[in-house]
Formats: structure tokens, C-alpha cells, sequence
């Protein structure tokens, strides 16, 4: 499974999203192009409840775009949450196009 961390996106919803469709999805769309991994997870950093609309959009597209590889994302800092995630989405050929919010301990 291949993984990219999502850095340096502004606070407010709609400048993060800009902002990631103008930095991000280019590098998601070439990761995926020059990889034979089967499933891309995408790591955003953590932000409130107003981010998750446009990021789970995106996530989606990007799945629908390049299946039947799967893209899904997650939302965390570091910890066993993300490796718990990691562990579960690894072997689930089914989940694809997921935005999955993390603590430290697991998905909340």
C-alpha cells in the first residue's frame, strides 16, 4: 500500500481545498500513474468538521478515476490509529474512495 501525507494546506475549508486541487491532485494522479501498489491512502492532517465535505469529494473522484485500484484517505496525525487504519484497509479489496477520521486509537 502506498501512502502520502498531506502538508501545508490554510485553515479555512475552502483555501485548504484550493489549495489541494492545485498542489496535491497532480502528485496523487503521478504517485498512482507510477506505481503497480494497489491501494493509495491519502493522510490529511487533522481539521474540523468543515474540511470534510471536499475532502471526502476528492477521494471519491480519485478512486472513481483510477479503478479498479483503490484511493481512500484518512485523517490523523501519527499514532496507532493510522497504523490501525493501515492494517485494516491493506487486506479489504472492497473499501475504496473512504475518508476515515482518526484519534490516536482508532477511528472515531
Amino acid at each position: 500500500m502506498a501512502l502520502l501525507r498531506i502538508t501545508g494546506l490554510p485553515a479555512a475549508p475552502l483555501d485548504a481545498a484550493a489549495a489541494f486541487h492545485a498542489e496535491w491532485v497532480a502528485r496523487i494522479r503521478a504517485a498512482l500513474a507510477n506505481s503497480t501498489e494497489e491501494c493509495l491512502t491519502v493522510v490529511f492532517p487533522p481539521a474540523d468538521h468543515s474540511h470534510r465535505g471536499w475532502r471526502l469529494a476528492a477521494v471519491q473522484e480519485l478512486a472513481r478515476e483510477f479503478a479498479p485500484r483503490r484511493v481512500n484517505a484518512v485523517v490523523c496525525g501519527d499514532g496507532a490509529g493510522l497504523n490501525a487504519a493501515l492494517a485494516l484497509l491493506e487486506p479489504c479489496q472492497g473499501i475504496t474512495g473512504q475518508l476515515l477520521a482518526l484519534d490516536g486509537a482508532g477511528v472515531v
